[in-house]
């Protein structure tokens, strides 16, 4: 099958994002089809174009017309796949619904075009607090429109419980894992003893938004040591935190000011953003993981985030608040109240210190996860 894999923003080397789209291509294609990836980007002469695999497919030229020209000219993607008998469209959400798009769709529809689209996180509406007025303007003419959108497609990719999105039946899938681009985890061998106890190590990899609650696990280790815990705990941090999250958070309190109320600030340990070799020494030190604890504050109940899967590919015990059912009963995770308690660091201890499981036993526990398999799963309830 001829598939185009349609992005309507460019890729970073540092994202996460980009990452797991390329993933996702490289799965279709070890299923066998024929993947072509569409994104949007600037070339070197800073011209806004439209790109197929690398390949210029428009050129809107520079300034703010060409900006507003690529927000609403989907023609030359809709001749691509005419032209090269594209027979299936896998979209990805960019909360970007309006009439252009819808047309597209249609069009598409007409021509005999299977599409779907996957959103990534749903509801996403409540992350838009606290975001730009033109951010959260975008998020309002996408609700206007999206229900129309959704209409033109076949389904709904979701990694959510939802039946139903928009008015449209979903296709639940997880999201999945690339094996070959994670390392397995070697757990530290030789340890310092202080007082007779292994340091506790634990890590957090994300782009930090408010919603990963990391807030939660800087105050209970500021509240570990202010009721005489002795162990000695770190927080290794690994990505960007932004000072919305440092200093001045609407959703609570900023990391600066916890470390500050705790006198823990030697406690956290902020890493920026790590590849390579280098995030897997600073995994390597570590004896277990922080996935995201505060995901009630976006309102979402049931999800299945990335970083769950990749911890668990890793080979890494973790801990999460959400509902996840890929892992909620595994033996290697720990659950964390969906609340704003302060995260049981003395939890985390005993956990850590009763735990024997191998970490080539939590990899070969998501064996199903690998993108390969997720992805088939779209192609099986359409074709």
């Amino acid at each position: 099958m001829i598939i185009l894999f349609l992005v309507y923003h460019g890729f970073s080397e540092v994202s996460g994002i980009s990452k797991k789209i390329h993933y996702q291509v490289k799965g279709l294609r070890e299923n066998g089809h024929d993947v072509r990836l569409c994104y949007y980007g600037f070339a070197e002469n800073g011209h806004r174009c439209r790109y197929i695999d690398d390949k210029v497919i428009m050129d809107y030229g520079k300034g703010k017309w060409a900006g507003i020209r690529q927000r609403l000219d989907y023609d030359c993607i809709y001749n691509y796949c005419i032209q090269e008998g594209i027979q299936f469209v896998y979209a990805r959400c960019f909360q970007n619904a309006n009439p252009w798009l819808i047309h597209f769709f249609k069009k598409l529809k007409q021509a005999g075009i299977r599409s779907v689209t996957e959103i990534p996180t749903y509801p996403y509406d409540s992350e838009f607090v606290g975001f730009p007025q033109e951010t959260r303007l975008g998020l309002k003419i996408d609700q206007l429109f999206r229900r129309q959108l959704y209409a033109q497609m076949d389904a709904v990719v979701t990694f959510s419980d939802a039946q139903e999105i928009f008015g449209q039946r979903t296709i639940n899938i997880s999201n999945g894992v690339d094996f070959d681009s994670i390392p397995l985890h070697q757990s530290p061998l030789t340890l310092e003893r202080a007082g007779g106890e292994v340091p506790l190590h634990l890590i957090g990899v994300a782009e930090v938004h408010y919603w990963h609650g990391y807030d939660r696990l800087i105050a209970g280790i500021g509240e570990y040591y202010k009721n005489g815990g002795k162990r000695d705990v770190f927080f290794h941090i690994v990505g960007g935190v932004g000072p919305s999250e440092m200093y001045d958070s609407t959703h609570a309190p900023g990391f600066a000011e916890l470390m500050e109320k705790y006198q823990i600030k030697d406690k956290v340990i902020f890493h920026g953003q790590l590849f390579g070799q280098q995030l897997d020494e600073v995994f390597n030190q570590c004896q277990f993981a922080i996935g995201s604890l505060a995901r009630h504050r976006s309102g979402i109940t049931n999800i299945k985030p990335l970083k769950n899967r990749e911890y668990a590919a890793r080979g890494i015990p973790f801990i999460y608040s959400e509902q996840d059912s890929d892992f909620d009963t595994q033996s290697y995770v720990l659950k964390a109240p969906a609340d704003e308690s302060p995260i049981s660091i003395l939890s985390i201890i005993d956990f850590v210190d009763s735990f024997s499981m191998q970490p080539i036993d939590i990899r070969q526990s998501v064996g199903h996860l690998r993108w390969k398999m997720q992805m088939q799963r779209v192609l099986n309830e359409l074709f």
